[in-house]
């Protein structure tokens, strides 16, 4: 039984739930229909947005009058309609089918290399009242998560002070794996995800039945359904589809606030807009284009085509928006600044250090005015920060797009590109339809909301296009989101067209769309006939190729085949090692005092496990480890085995065995010490790996031998002016008085 304390934060921290199951209830409630003696509130398909009122209580039965201009001559004069009751139900049936998809090609799905980290932080939030753990995302998803974990039963160790983030993720994915039953955890946290993800797109779904109709909310919602990357993404506890779906509500919800200034679609905007900041930090960006298009509208708009007053009572509606949202995401962080509840700052990193990351000017002043005015509570400002470096200024992890190698961030057409190949075509089809009819004109009442929701979906593209490529599909979500609502705009156009080629190729890309990805068991591995889910490995390494969910049959594999024959595999792909230890496998670096002269050793002979983003990594140099066949594959899970000249990877176990070392909660630096200067002696082309010595160098007074090591650093860098600079500065410290001290140059690999 939790603790009063504990019960306590148990409710506050629930508040969100709660707030989900009261819009239901009043979405419910205002348009509960009507006995058949008084008038039932039927929508008609071709109905203009102009005809319909969010929220408003029961209105009569529309008329075709209201359609803001003339229907096209494919279109009759009096379209068919849709009880409200039976667009619930049939909302209601689509999203049971997701589900449904869903568990069945998810099944076998391990842990992502996050939800571990994630659902320790939500139980601790929920228990302590405490957000220092995982402060990179906001608490939303760990929220809802932690408060059914720990509602259920979950053994949670006290907190403390962390050495930085190795230390911090060692202590959740201990939790998870050790301390608690690991499969348990996780068939909790997926009926938690299905549960929040499934209210998420029922609102969405409302949301542009209001804005539109109900064919285009159900076509839209059919899109986002058999999509294999929402059918992935659904049971994880990951940010990616929470702050897609609520993104896109809020700003589908923005079209009819700002085009009738009504006060509950305001409020209702600036609900989700709120949600969508307490779910991730890419939010912002939704926030300060809504809030653009509510004071552009609020300034230019022409006076007959709306009733929200003066320019400036409509301006002080939009603020009031974007105010709300604030206001929210206070809220789910207890409104209060500080991260705990003594108010003493115990991050991993101090946020002045976190800041002082970002090299960005623009970037960094401004992180560093939103730190001296409080507008947001300092454990999501930290989060923005961690964000701003590594999502926009980019990770210096190398990555494989189109079957070419790049460093730190990709090309611009990365992001486009990837949809085109994640999305199965025939869903690209539908939604490209429909966005020729809004090019085209040919359905003149959605102009207006149609044109918002693709100058946002464009806006959202151009930030994506500034930023880091290595999360691939996850982080353009939001625009997968948007995007459906063209496609269920031609839905619309097919289901009312006396055409048959409307008709026929709505019905042919839906299906085309649903032979290509339902048939497909592993939909995080999905991509379509473009590339093939068989071979993306050999032309992308992003995170949506693979993010460590095949770590099970790597279980299933040792103990099937190498355990009996006394082997032990070396683990180069994305298993978590706690995992591994909690399910019984023996693994090269398991026990240190056995391996480490194994691991230093640069000639294996031995079955090696790796994945797609560790075969083409330039820092290991498995080349000749990818050239040959693997003797078993598991989806983008490679297992080979022979003889191998691999200095690289040796040089990577020395380096991570120091990381470990080092940043552990009573850190040895000796030890540390000794293997970053093995793994540079070793393979000396990795220049972080250099960093870490230089910086143990220096700590302990060595600065000749430290200047050294970061003239190497600067020897193997790649030639990228936002990792060199940094490096160069370093050097030129050594220059000055040589009593000055001189700080510790920060490993980039470390965010």
């Amino acid at each position: 039984m939790l603790r009063r304390f504990d019960r306590r934060i148990f409710l506050r921290s629930s508040i969100l739930s709660a707030g989900f199951a009261k819009v239901v209830r009043t979405e419910a409630n205002n348009f509960q229909l009507a006995p058949a003696s008084k008038p039932q509130r039927v929508v008609f398909v071709g109905t203009s947005v102009t005809g319909l009122t969010f929220f408003t209580g029961l209105p009569t039965a529309h008329r075709s009058e209201t359609t803001n201009a003339s229907a096209p001559s494919t279109v009759p004069a009096r379209p068919p309609y849709i009880k409200f009751r039976t667009f619930v139900w049939l909302v209601l049936l689509l999203v049971g089918l997701g589900i449904l998809r869903s568990a069945i090609a998810t099944r076998l799905d391990s842990f992502t290399i996050d939800e571990a980290y994630h659902i320790a932080a939500g139980v601790s939030y929920v228990k302590y009242g405490d957000f220092r753990i995982n402060p990179e995302h906001p608490p939303l998803v760990k929220l809802w998560v932690g408060s059914f974990i720990a509602a259920t039963g979950f053994h949670m160790e006290p907190l403390r002070q962390f050495s930085d983030k190795p230390d911090e993720r060692a202590f959740t994915e201990t939790l998870v794996y050790r301390a608690n039953d690991p499969d348990s955890v996780q068939r909790r946290a997926r009926v938690a995800m299905y549960t929040l993800n499934g209210l998420l797109l029922i609102f969405l779904a409302l949301a542009i039945e209001q804005a539109f109709n109900p064919v285009v909310a159900l076509g839209a919602l059919l899109f986002l359904v058999i999509d294999p990357t929402v059918a992935a993404h659904w049971p994880v506890v990951m940010t990616d589809l929470p702050v897609a779906l609520l993104s896109a509500t809020a700003i589908v919800l923005a079209t009819r606030a700002f085009r009738g200034w009504i006060p509950r679609d305001l409020a209702f905007c600036s609900l989700f807009l709120g949600l969508a900041l307490t779910a991730k930090h890419s939010a912002p960006v939704v926030l300060l284009a809504v809030g653009a298009v509510g004071a552009g509208l609020a300034l230019f708009q022409p006076p007959e085509r709306s009733s929200g007053g003066t320019r400036w009572k409509k301006l002080g509606k939009a603020a009031a928006v974007v105010a709300g949202a604030l206001v929210v995401l206070w809220g789910a962080y207890l409104f209060r600044f500080s991260e705990t509840t003594t108010g003493q700052e115990c991050f991993n990193r101090s946020l002045v250090d976190k800041i002082n990351d970002v090299d960005t000017s623009m970037y960094h002043a401004v992180l560093t005015a939103m730190a001296a005015t409080h507008v947001v509570p300092r454990a999501y400002l930290w989060g923005f920060a961690d964000t701003i470096h590594a999502g926009m200024e980019g990770r210096p992890f190398p990555q494989l797009i189109f079957g070419r190698i790049y460093i730190n961030k990709g090309p611009k057409y990365f992001f486009p590109a990837i949809i085109a190949v994640k999305l199965p075509i025939g869903l690209s089809v539908v939604s490209l339809a429909g966005l020729f009819l809004l090019f085209t004109r040919r359905l003149p009442e959605w102009n207006f909301p149609a044109g918002i929701i693709l100058a946002e979906a464009v806006v959202f593209f151009l930030v994506l296009m500034n930023g880091a490529t290595y999360a691939g599909i996850r982080h353009a979500l939001p625009v997968v989101a948007l995007i459906s609502v063209f496609a269920g705009m031609f839905v619309q156009h097919a289901f009312l067209s006396r055409s048959s080629i409307p008709k026929t190729i709505a019905a042919v890309g839906f299906l085309a769309a649903m032979l290509s990805a339902i048939p497909v068991m592993r939909p995080w591995e999905y991509f379509n006939e473009f590339v093939g889910t068989r071979n993306a490995y050999k032309y992308f390494s992003d995170d949506g190729v693979d993010l460590g969910q095949r770590t099970k049959e790597l279980s299933k594999y040792y103990f099937r085949v190498l355990k009996p024959a006394g082997e032990i595999p070396e683990v180069m792909c994305y298993a978590c090692t706690h995992e591994l230890d909690a399910r019984g496998v023996d693994y090269v670096g398991r026990d240190m005092q056995r391996d480490l002269e194994r691991i230093a050793d640069p000639v294996k002979t031995e079955t090696i496990a790796s994945s797609p983003q560790f075969l083409i990594d330039p820092y290991s140099d498995l080349s000749t480890l990818s050239s040959g066949e693997p003797v078993a594959r598991y989806g983008n899970l490679f297992i080979f085995k022979g003889t191998y000249n691999l200095p690289g990877l040796a040089a990577g176990g020395l380096y991570w065995y120091g990381i470990e070392k080092l940043y552990a909660e009573k850190p040895d630096e000796i030890t540390a010490e000794k293997a970053f200067q093995r793994s540079v002696n070793l393979y000396p082309r990795v220049y972080f790996y250099h960093i870490e010595l230089a910086n143990l160098l220096l700590k302990r007074g060595a600065r000749n031998e430290a200047l050294h090591e970061y003239e190497q650093t600067l020897l193997y860098a790649p030639a990228d002016r936002k990792i060199r600079q940094p490096i160069e500065a370093q050097i030129q410290r050594f220059a000055g008085d040589p009593h000055a001290k001189i700080p510790y140059l920060r490993n980039p690999f470390m965010e």
